[in-house]
């Protein structure tokens, strides 16, 4: 079984204009002659690799602590795509029609456009994630994509490493951090290469 980490470093990782950069800060140094190490982070929830909740585009939504587990754990596939915007009938016609979670590949260059999102959650879709810092298109001001991704409960995971990582099927294990009301979170997302030791049995 092999593991494959495909998370940004929260400290230099790539910001999204707007957001704040994110500080490592110290409270305690054992250099200094205090008894133990001890840090804070100064950063905003979007840093790095992070899952979106519905809260962050939909007033009154469920927030990150809400997002049912099963969204970001399970069996998933990495479909690398070209550059540009996905519209609908590319979805119809090119992405997997039984595949529960789906991470795109394109060295950030690829965006959602909101007939995608519908063809998406027609599919069944429980999450997308992109290694670019954003499934919305470039210029977007309404948020369509989020919002029709969010709104048909259909997690987004934003800011992979795919780098090193081929077309196929994994299972990916992305747990957000448990954070009361909040919209979104840092992740530690990661693919297991062979995951039919995590299948079981059903139940009688």
């Amino acid at each position: 079984m092999r593991i494959i980490d495909i998370s940004n470093d929260i400290l230099s990782a790539e910001v999204y204009e707007g957001d704040p950069v994110p500080e490592l800060i110290s409270l305690a140094s054992l250099k200094n002659g205090d008894r133990y190490n001890l840090n804070a982070v100064n950063m905003g929830l979007h840093n790095g690799t992070h899952m979106d909740a519905p809260l962050h585009f939909i007033d009154g939504a469920d927030g990150i602590d809400k997002v049912k587990p099963d969204a970001f754990i399970g069996p998933c596939t990495v479909l690398e795509v070209s550059p540009g915007i996905i519209t609908g009938s590319v979805v119809e016609e090119y992405f997997p029609r039984r595949a529960e979670r789906i991470l795109l590949k394109s060295g950030g260059r690829a965006f959602i456009h909101r007939s995608a999102a519908d063809a998406m959650a027609y599919l069944g879709y429980k999450l997308v994630g992109t290694d670019g810092l954003d499934v919305e298109p470039p210029q977007s001001e309404s948020y369509e994509t989020h919002k029709a991704l969010l709104g048909q409960n259909i997690a987004v995971l934003e800011g992979l490493d795919l780098s090193d990582v081929a077309n196929g099927e994994y299972f990916l294990i992305a747990p957000p951090l448990k954070i009361e009301s909040a919209e979104a979170s840092p992740v530690r997302a990661m693919l297991i290469t062979d995951y039919v030791f995590w299948s079981g049995k059903p139940e009688a």
